[in-house]
């Protein structure tokens, strides 16, 4: 492996850390980053391998075994602190590069940037209050029960929100003591590189204890997930991509913490305030291009309001400003590459056959060559069985359905696999009390949605994943419980 010394390169070109070290990749490749917006070359990353993750993993194994990192919780507090001081140093710079390589309007990226601070600050308070459990079993005979970091995470980060998913997980493993090998998505490794660089100071945390892969392919997270050296999966991402590895981590009984795909519906009762809900739905269903987990896909409307709903929807995502998310006004980016921008294209296509295309979103006039933009489309459903309601889409689109009781909207909402997050909008609170308690999703927002709280645990139902992050028991999927045993005499 070629080294290049304890401080990375600019970053345009970015490397991989391993062992404290910014390094190259170990046969040398390099991959280039493209920016949505405009489809031009922004940088280029190191193209990692077999070899490199089996690098970061040594070194992860090694600062675990012989360090006293997971022994000293007063010093990780510290040091997440730090790193979200320097987070916030950094958020202009961070912001910049987030919005160049994701695409996303730049207030969204300043405030993922924030997000990432407030994250390590909350798990610093949690690393120094990590207490196990004491008993006397019976007279003489006592019983200890320690938490203890697991160990070795891997850390696999989507390119959606790649600063905010990074240390919703880094952080919660660092307070529980563990070490971590991070391998970001292909699509931002720039700005993952480039965060890492900011908070990743050796006063503060050990070498080994924080490793960066970086890859074009699948063979980092497949050796992460194969690796007997390796405790812990935290993976952010697709159900298919997170059953795939939740059939290879079998293999070494891995513990797992998946936060998968979800189908996020939107119930909009009869008495809902229209005025309000509107703009709220419009901006939780377009939020990153639609390219989050906890977007709004569907919207379930009561058959009384359909009609005035279905037309004032149509307006508002007409006139959404589509643009560069460096430009002021801009409301919602491109996709993330022209591959995705042409899939979503093709299920609106697909959608003409058997559904009514309230509103079809095409390519916006003037848009660069190599660009991935694609305005809104509004898809008013003739029955419940379709891709647009199977399948995540994504993308800048929502499928309109009706409902005429609050039993058939929880029905058609339950009626999928995926149950991340769904939102209720109506003014009978009982009513709408009785309906999340009948919903099965990790989530359930009434009269808002897309909120999320560094101090409330979220997660999925179903095939949306396993275990929780953010709250109190965020960090439990990082530890462990022992029980050490000694008689009195």
């Amino acid at each position: 492996m070629a080294e290049s010394g304890a401080r990375p390169r600019d970053a345009s070109a970015a490397q991989m850390f391993i062992d404290g070290r910014w390094c190259a990749a170990a046969d040398g490749r390099r991959a280039e980053s493209i920016d949505p917006a405009t489809g031009e070359v922004i940088g280029d990353f190191a193209n990692g391998g077999s070899a490199d993750a089996a690098a970061a993993i040594a070194a992860a194994r090694s600062a675990y075994d012989r360090t006293s990192w997971s022994r000293e919780p007063r010093r990780r507090a510290a040091a997440l602190l730090a790193m979200a001081d320097r987070l916030e140093s950094a958020q202009g710079p961070l912001g910049d590069l987030l919005t160049a390589e994701n695409g996303k309007p730049l207030g969204d990226s300043k405030m993922e940037v924030a997000n990432a601070a407030s994250m390590c600050r909350y798990n610093a308070g949690l690393a120094r209050n990590l207490f196990g459990r004491v008993t006397e079993i019976e007279p003489g005979l006592m019983a200890m029960l320690p938490r203890e970091a697991i160990g070795v995470a891997g850390v696999i980060v989507p390119w959606n929100a790649p600063i905010g998913l990074l240390f919703r997980s880094l952080a919660p493993a660092l307070a529980a003591g563990c070490t971590v090998v991070v391998k970001p998505a292909p699509q931002t490794a720039l700005v993952t590189a480039q965060a890492l660089a900011a908070v990743l100071d050796p006063a503060v945390v050990p070498p080994g204890v924080v490793n960066l892969v970086t890859e074009t392919g699948s063979d980092v997270a497949r050796a992460l997930v194969a690796s007997p050296d390796v405790d812990v999966i935290s993976y952010t991402g697709s159900t298919a991509v997170g059953k795939r590895i939740m059939a290879d981590g079998a293999r070494t009984l891995k513990r797992l913490n998946l936060e998968l795909g979800g189908i996020t519906p939107a119930i909009v009762l009869q008495d809902a305030d229209i005025e309000r809900t509107l703009p709220v739905l419009v901006k939780a269903g377009m939020v990153f291009a639609g390219q989050q987990c906890v977007a709004i896909s569907r919207i379930l409307v009561h058959r009384a309001r359909l009609d005035e709903f279905a037309h004032r929807l149509a307006e508002r995502l007409a006139k959404l400003v589509v643009g560069p998310g460096s430009s002021p006004g801009t409301e919602m980016g491109p996709l993330i590459d022209v591959a995705n921008r042409d899939r979503v294209a093709a299920l609106v296509r697909g959608a003409t056959i058997d559904h009514e295309v309230l509103l079809q979103g095409g390519i916006p006039e003037g848009a660069p060559e190599g660009s991935a933009f694609l305005r809104p489309s509004l898809v008013k459903l003739r029955g419940r069985e379709t891709e647009l309601t199977r399948e995540e889409i994504f993308g800048p689109v929502l499928a309109l359905e009706t409902f005429d009781h609050p039993d058939e909207a929880v029905a058609i909402a339950n009626g999928t696999r995926l149950g991340l997050a769904t939102s209720l909008w109506t003014s009978d609170l009982a009513t709408a009390m009785r309906m999340a308690s009948s919903l099965r999703f990790g989530t359930v927002w009434i009269n808002q949605h897309g909120r999320f709280h560094h101090e409330v645990e979220i997660g999925g139902y179903k095939e949306s994943g396993l275990g929780r992050l953010n709250g109190q028991t965020g960090i439990d999927d990082f530890l462990q419980t022992k029980h050490i045993s000694w008689s009195l005499g």
